[in-house]
């Protein structure tokens, strides 16, 4: 089924920087209709969303109504993604991260983290393996934030059923609440940070933590859900964060790739475009499965309040209004921005930018069956490992057997070696296509390989501890009789759903109201 793309916005307090410079707040929102207005020295601007954010907000208010039916879609199968931008300092990573001291304020990625758990703590019939990865891009350059050496630089992939995706990404199996916040931690703590005169911690990459749900039915069928938690890199001027040498640098690369960004979304609202820049920074090529693919995105539209960030703040609530309107399949479609002629507050406004907005879709689907899922392997190499300390050992092979199937196994290898070799030579493939293929092809070899020599020398207590320990790796169902957990689940949902309804009434009857 077709949805829309999703974006709010939130508006931080006045910062100690603005208060020393007797700043003047020019953002008002009005919350039932979800409108921001801008007011400057000329005409006020005004912005429409999906929901809006004043001061008070907490983090708790968006996560429950936005981002909580989300990450149930993501427990379903579905990809989702959720990122924060805006200027720097406006409080991206703020919204993300949170304050875990304040427990209202705790970000949007530890609440994700708790949410995860609760639910399949809470599902019975079904098995779950969570994992994750976290990386940042970082003058252009992929970097593993968990990974043993932070300094490689990763290559960013294509796969025809894989999709995009960074080779060599460390992925870590977790398993509770704790596991998940503390990598977390140790990844934050590893991204490059500086600071400048806007932000004394200012983010100087962007980053991507990444949780894949996959889920085994008791059918025995798959879905796998992934959600990129995304924190961007602010936009920067250098007048005004006096950015020089390296802070300069990374200044103009962070720029680069959100003018990319930008770029890739103005492709897609034209709908005339033929050719979406997606390759243009590596930002967009992570993202491409977010902005036009099969994914539930949600974006958050972090401002300043202040009458100094006026231009900045701006910038932000125009770029928002560009995200909500593109197509997955585009289409004609009149690029909105604000009108300054327009009465701020009046209907007519609100009904031509709702009007818009509505037929604004994205397809995703859930994620059945996945040949790449984790899971599968986990379930088949327990399998094997049962099998091998079976009392009969019906089940096991004998020596002989298993040198006749190793003996197999090379020669499959060597001649489906021989044949990318050919491929190469008659130029049907690229060097780096052929490089690829060949790495996915030895690493298959050196798989089924070593589970051979394993069977040759079985060791029962190793046996034993490996199955114990991927058995360990699954969740689910820990709560399942906890009828008040699965309510408070349910109400959460329900909540969250009448408010989405209570606005588009609201919209709905903006548009009524001018025709007549």
């Amino acid at each position: 089924m077709a949805e829309s793309v999703r974006v709010v916005c939130r508006c931080r307090p006045l910062n100690s920087r603005e208060l020393a410079l007797k700043s003047k707040i020019c953002v008002q929102m009005d919350q039932q209709c979800a409108q921001v207005i801008l007011e400057g020295d000329g005409p006020s601007k005004q912005f429409t969303f999906d929901g809006v954010y004043y001061m008070d907000a907490t983090a708790e208010q968006i996560y429950n109504d936005i981002v909580y039916p989300l990450v149930e879609n993501v427990i379903e199968g579905y990809n989702g993604t959720v990122f924060a931008y805006g200027q720097t300092g406006s409080g991206k990573t703020y919204s993300m991260q949170g304050d875990d001291s304040v427990p209202a304020q705790k970000g949007i990625i530890p609440r994700t983290f708790e949410h995860i758990f609760e639910a399949t703590a809470t599902t019975d019939n079904t098995k779950f393996l969570v994992h994750v990865s976290y990386l940042e891009i970082y003058n252009e350059e992929v970097r593993d934030l968990l990974g043993k050496d932070r300094t490689q630089k990763l290559e960013i992939k294509e796969h025809s059923e894989k999709g995009v995706y960074v080779a060599g990404l460390s992925m870590h199996v977790c398993h509770d609440f704790k596991a998940c916040k503390e990598l977390m931690k140790q990844g934050f703590e590893n991204r490059h940070v500086g600071a400048t005169l806007m932000n004394k911690d200012s983010s100087r990459s962007h980053s991507i933590f990444t949780v894949y749900v996959e889920a085994m039915l008791d059918t025995g069928s798959i879905r796998m859900g992934k959600l990129h938690l995304v924190d961007l890199a602010g936009s920067e001027r250098q007048a005004k964060t006096g950015a020089t040498g390296d802070r300069f640098k990374e200044a103009t690369k962070i720029n680069l790739s959100l003018s990319a960004l930008g770029n890739v979304i103005s492709a897609l609202v034209d709908g005339k475009s033929r050719h979406i820049p997606y390759r243009d920074s590596k930002l967009t090529r992570l993202l491409q499965d977010s902005l036009g693919g099969n994914t539930k995105t949600i974006m958050v539209a972090c401002i300043s309040p202040s009458d100094n960030n006026y231009d900045e703040t701006l910038s932000t609530l125009r770029c928002g209004s560009h995200h909500v309107c593109y197509y997955v399949c585009p289409q004609a479609v009149e690029s909105i921005t604000e009108q300054p002629g327009v009465e701020p507050r009046s209907f007519a406004y609100r009904a031509r930018y709702a009007n818009r907005a509505k037929n604004i879709k994205n397809k995703p689907k859930i994620n059945e069956d996945p040949k790449d899922a984790l899971l599968r392997e986990y379930q088949q190499e327990i399998q094997r490992l049962k099998a091998m300390i079976q009392p009969d050992k019906t089940t096991t092979r004998d020596s002989q057997t298993l040198e006749m199937e190793h003996e197999r196994l090379k020669a499959e290898f060597e001649s489906a070696l021989n044949e990318l070799r050919m491929q190469y030579q008659s130029e049907q493939n690229s060097k780096a296509k052929l490089q690829e293929e060949y790495a996915l092809l030895k690493e298959q070899y050196d798989r089924a390989a070593e589970a051979i020599e394993n069977e040759k020398n079985i060791d029962t207590d190793e046996v034993h501890k490996r199955l114990q320990l991927l058995e360990k790796q699954f969740v689910g169902g820990e709560q399942a009789n906890n009828e008040a957990l699965k309510k408070e689940r349910q109400r959460k949902m329900k909540d969250a759903e009448k408010k989405m309804q209570r606005l588009a009434g609201t919209i709905s009857f903006s548009k009524w109201y001018i025709s007549f």
